[in-house]
């Protein structure tokens, strides 16, 4: 076996030495970092080595000179306690450097606990199990959508590698049945199957045979020795050629290459003792120094990177050459370019009664044909979301036609939003997606993981309020609202009607750095008569007033249907000089400047009343210690809707009567 005092003629030794040795040069460094932190996950990263590291020195296309050049292979950790293989990876490409990682899960390092997406060649923050395989699917799918627009210019492979704890997760079984129906081909996934978790040995609590699920999904499966590098390298380059996503399935020892703990599920969240890992080192022909990374091996790491240079160079040739053509110039910088432009808003008539989800399903349609990249599709609720019309016109995209804008998602709220995190994620493409405001909880983890990685993503929750009507208190949201605006970076838009519903629409899509989800009627609403600009100048501030007056004694803040609520209310109360504010979105209200927001809401001289048809908690802190918020903090009730507001209290009367009466007793 050869060894670290034998690197002097490292160039000489066969190239299956070369890579044993890399390899081990690979785990010294987990295990190093893993020691050196003091925290951390030893034995899963070894266990994957094998598979990853053949994966980037053989496979792996990429550019070493820029981690964000777009045709990139994609590589998903979605096992991201793993990270400290990620780590070795990157810091042999060039990408990290020695001092990140001896700064392995400490204060302000490139290398956090978890993989997190603004280090160079992270795809994606990882860590909550599943959500990796979810979001890869998602890249997947955004790369062969335009690969179908773009031809030869977007067309990688997206990789993931997943634990045992990824497959255990039901994400992994929805967005896995939707990548097989898809026909998503270029989503390569290598479960690294070692029969260890936090508790014990997998087979304590999961005997599933994952090999007929996912051929049932109709995946490509493969069943391999996951540390046999033939065996590896044979079940990728079939992988690559097959005309259905491809699960690779490979056997492996936990800790594998240890001296003495192969297999030990202890292993799986904690360093390695002291003398354990000289033991390994020495087993495994490595110096006992820390952190030892020879130039030799660096070098063979790197053995590729003058062909990539020159796939890179090609690839910008071709669409330098490709761009030429007026009309692919067009699509190519609406997409990849991510250049939206000035768009055309859809027109509505003042004073109509429209639901603010009919109002949505316009805008869609109106604005998709003006902006390429918008795709997405609903959680199987096309005629209660609106986004039917989108699909009948754009299609649905399937294995036949690729080009389809329209995502059948299914009911499949959770990989629906991990998957629109793929595709923000991989660029080109503007992801929206449709379900009921009462199935936000179902995607909860994935709309999380969007705010932190700063993703651009749209999700229309429909039926946002009692209003629901008939299907009850489970289909009636009522903590929702303030739920979602508990998510930092997570932007928040209950527009007042169908002019804000568009104002939101387009807001929504400038914001690049952040998700936003847009909570719409289901009952119809007035349009109000202000003009279009007007409303979009009002709602670019987050809250604004729509009924206005010198030194108000009372402001009503309001949103969504509650708008019309309070401006019928002010109407009835001609004794009171009223403001009434539409509050679209308090997070980007919040990011104001304090001399608008104190006009606009004075925290003295006026008393300040809420209404939402959701929970009154949160309210308080605009309307201050003496004000009034009227809402809903129960459960709701199976009837029509206007009973159900006049049971509530939503009625002008019944509010008009709840604010006298808090008014006389605050006199």
């Amino acid at each position: 076996m050869r060894t670290y005092q034998d690197i002097d003629t490292f160039s000489e030794w066969t190239v299956e030495e070369q890579n044993q040795f890399s390899l081990a040069v690979t785990k010294g460094l987990i295990m190093d970092m893993v020691r050196k932190a003091n925290s951390g996950h030893s034995g899963g990263p070894m266990s994957s080595a094998d598979f990853t590291q053949i994966l980037f020195t053989e496979y792996l296309n990429f550019d070493p000179n820029d981690p964000d050049w777009f045709n990139r292979d994609r590589f998903v950790l979605s096992a991201g306690h793993e990270s400290a293989l990620m780590y070795s990876m990157l810091i042999q490409i060039g990408w990290l450097n020695m001092d990140d990682i001896q700064n392995f899960r400490q204060l302000h390092s490139r290398t956090p606990g978890h993989p997190e997406v603004e280090i160079p060649g992270v795809e994606a923050t990882t860590g909550p199990l599943g959500q990796g395989f979810g979001m890869a699917v998602g890249m997947a799918t955004a790369e062969s959508m335009l690969r179908s627009r773009v031809s030869n210019l977007v067309d990688h492979f997206t990789y993931v590698v997943a634990g045992d704890g990824d497959f255990q997760e039901p994400i992994v079984l929805g967005a896995g049945s939707m990548a097989g129906h898809w026909g998503l081909s270029r989503l390569i996934v290598f479960y690294d199957s070692n029969n260890a978790q936090i508790s014990g040995k997998v087979d304590r609590s999961d005997s599933t045979n994952y090999a007929q699920v996912f051929e049932g999904f109709g995946w490509h499966v493969q069943e391999i020795d996951g540390h046999d590098h033939d065996q590896i390298r044979e079940a990728i380059e079939k992988a690559q050629v097959v005309d259905r996503p491809s699960l690779i399935i490979g056997t492996t020892v936990m800790a594998q290459g240890t001296a003495n703990m192969e297999g030990d599920h202890e292993t799986h969240g904690a360093p390695l003792p002291q003398d354990e890992i000289d033991a390994t080192k020495e087993k495994l022909g490595l110096p006992q120094e820390p952190f030892y990374l020879p130039e030799e091996v660096v070098n063979h790491f790197q053995n590729r990177f003058e062909s990539l240079g020159e796939l890179v160079t090609e690839w910008h040739s071709n669409v330098a050459e490709s761009c030429k053509d007026a009309n692919f110039k067009s699509l190519w910088d609406a997409t990849v370019g991510d250049n939206i432009g000035e768009i055309e808003f859809p027109k509505f008539e003042a004073g109509v009664s429209l639901a603010t989800r009919k109002a949505f399903g316009a805008t869609l349609d109106k604005f998709a044909k003006q902006v390429p990249s918008i795709v997405g599709g609903s959680a199987d609720l096309e005629p209660s979301n609106y986004t039917g019309n989108f699909a009948n016109t754009y299609g649905d995209f399937t294995k036949e036609d690729r080009g389809g804008r329209n995502l059948a998602f299914g009911v499949r709220e959770f990989p629906m939003a991990a998957a629109m995190n793929g595709m923000a994620l991989h660029g080109g493409v503007i992801p929206f997606g449709g379900t009921f405001l009462v199935f936000a909880d179902y995607e909860r983890p994935a709309l999380r993981l969007a705010a932190i990685q700063h993703c651009r993503v749209i999700h229309e929750f429909t039926h946002d309020s009692f209003w629901v009507g008939e299907d009850g208190p489970t289909h009636q949201p009522i903590e929702h609202a303030m739920s979602l605006r508990a998510i930092p970076n997570f932007n928040v838009f209950r527009p007042a009607d169908a002019k804000e519903t568009a104002a939101c629409f387009r807001l929504a899509m400038d914001k690049k750095e952040s998700p936003s989800a847009l909570l719409l009627t289901r009952q119809g609403v007035k349009v109000l008569e202000q003009s279009m600009d007007d409303t979009v100048e009002g709602v670019s501030k987050g809250a604004y007033a729509v009924l206005d007056c010198e030194n108000p004694e009372l402001v009503f803040l309001a949103t969504g249907s509650e708008v019309g609520l309070a401006m019928e209310v002010a109407a009835s109360m001609t004794d009171k000089k009223i403001r009434v504010v539409s509050m679209p979105c308090w997070e980007i209200f919040e990011q104001q400047s304090n001399e608008y927001k104190n006009a606009l809401i004075p925290s003295r001289g006026a008393m300040k009343i809420s209404m939402e048809a959701g929970i009154t908690l949160g309210w308080a802190k605009y309307v201050g210690p003496n004000g009034l918020s009227i809402g809903l903090d129960h459960f709701g009730a199976s009837a029509p809707g206007k009973d159900l507001a006049q049971e509530f209290g939503f009625t002008a009367d019944q509010v008009e009567s709840k604010i006298r009466e808090h008014i006389n007793k605050l006199l």
